[in-house]
């Protein structure tokens, strides 16, 4: 795949000063590399809003409606618009992934016409470097979801490519899906024809997100939960009613 091919969605909420000095360098990371960007933020600090739309190739869009599932809607509608086959997804807060890993990752991605989802993988040894908790859970939801899609990976890191003719689908999610939004995308691909592939890298753990606390821990079981029933929810709407099995 070609970067030309690419535009970029991604979702942003700066919910303390610390939080925006570090998306900020983040983002910046990312204009550097001149992909045109959808950013939809949740528009609680007027000055990070003001700073992100001021990038280079950014586009800025605050939903009216409070959510991440909201957010994710709205920035993937707009990357729809700058007329790329291909919309990469990513968190902002991706520094190392931006300035190391981003373009070498879109090189190695396949970019035919039965492509639907190319997601970036964790090598084990890269794997190895998040926290304990981290591992289980998303260990627990990639096993699901490669007997699901028929796809085995790791389908948890973040970045993923999405064909620009899979978005409509996706804009009517519901907002309760939370972070599983990303696995119902997943089995939209695949309920559509498409195909899932992987591309595997050195992506490892920020060293500064390896400590887990007890907030994290209750977080990453929540995103479990999202994720499991973002899975279902669209899987059970692609397949015929019928009677169930006992």
């Amino acid at each position: 795949m070609h970067a030309g091919d690419v535009a970029v969605t991604t979702i942003t909420w700066a919910r303390s000063p610390s939080e925006g000095i570090v998306l900020r360098r983040s983002l910046e990371r990312l204009a550097a590399l001149g992909f045109p960007v959808a950013v939809a933020d949740a528009g609680t600090d007027t000055a990070f809003s003001t700073f992100v739309g001021a990038l280079p190739r950014f586009t800025v869009v605050i939903p009216k409606e409070r959510g991440l599932v909201s957010q994710v809607r709205a920035s993937l509608a707009l990357a729809a618009t700058f007329d790329r086959p291909f919309i990469l997804y990513t968190e902002p807060d991706k520094e190392r992934f931006f300035e190391q890993q981003l373009a070498e990752f879109i090189r190695r991605a396949p970019g035919g016409r039965d492509t639907g989802v190319v997601v970036a993988t964790r090598s084990d040894e890269a794997l190895s470097t998040f926290p304990t908790m981290q591992r289980y859970t998303e260990g627990v939801i990639n096993h699901l979801a490669g007997d699901v899609l028929g796809v085995a990976g790791d389908y948890s890191y973040g970045p993923f490519l999405i064909a620009r003719d899979l978005v409509p689908p996706l804009l009517g999610l519901d907002s309760d899906l939370g972070w599983g939004w990303r696995h119902a995308a997943f089995a939209s691909a695949i309920a559509r024809g498409r195909q899932i592939h992987h591309v595997t890298g050195d992506y490892v753990c920020p060293p500064d997100q390896r400590e887990e606390s007890d907030v994290e821990r209750v977080h990453r079981l929540r995103q479990l939960s999202e994720n499991v029933r973002g899975l279902i929810a669209q899987t059970i709407a692609d397949v015929p009613s019928g009677p169930r099995q006992p």
